[in-house]
């Protein structure tokens, strides 16, 4: 099998130098698999504020599960990948409540999705789907309306393997 190679950006310092920060909170999100940069042994761990420090994208959109449309605002799932230097050509994401999906790497350039740290300013309660959400821009584009692309929406995201 072929790896995809995720192209860095420029930010990607803790892909070329394999090391990344230590939290200084909670731990919310662990990343591991082909990654090159790590801070725990192989995998690299994120608090808030490392999730927060890595440039944010915005957008607003309607969901399958909410009201209405909501301000959604978090690092690009692309961003997210090149930081930690990650190279495979699929992810698995983990949820809190035992959810899983596999996401082809290429949906992170084809479509501008986030990692939701926030919903219309505040931070994401785990009830309300938080606290990390991996977002596509559903009214964007018609072809994120399909019930594939909606499986691949994953909320209480705790954990991602790359492969």
């Amino acid at each position: 099998m072929l790896a995809f190679s995720i192209p860095h950006t420029g930010l990607a310092d803790a892909a070329e130098t394999g090391t990344l920060a230590t939290p200084s909170g909670p731990v919310i999100l662990k990343i591991e698999g082909e990654v090159t940069a790590a801070n725990f042994d192989d995998e690299a761990h994120f608090d808030r504020a490392m999730l927060s420090a890595l440039p944010q994208h915005e957008f607003t959109t309607g969901t399958p599960w909410t009201e209405g449309t909501s301000h959604y605002r978090g690092p690009l799932m692309r961003t997210l990948l090149e930081h930690v230097g990650a190279e495979g050509d699929t992810i698995n994401v983990a949820a809190l409540n035992g959810y899983e999906a596999e996401i082809p790497t290429e949906d992170f350039y084809d479509y501008d999705v986030i990692l939701a740290l926030e919903r219309d300013g505040q931070t994401i309660p785990i009830r309300e789907y938080g606290p990390l959400w991996v977002l596509y821009p559903f009214d964007h584009d018609e072809a994120l309306l399909s019930e594939r692309m909606r499986f691949r929406a994953v909320w209480q995201v705790m954990h991602i393997h790359v492969h």
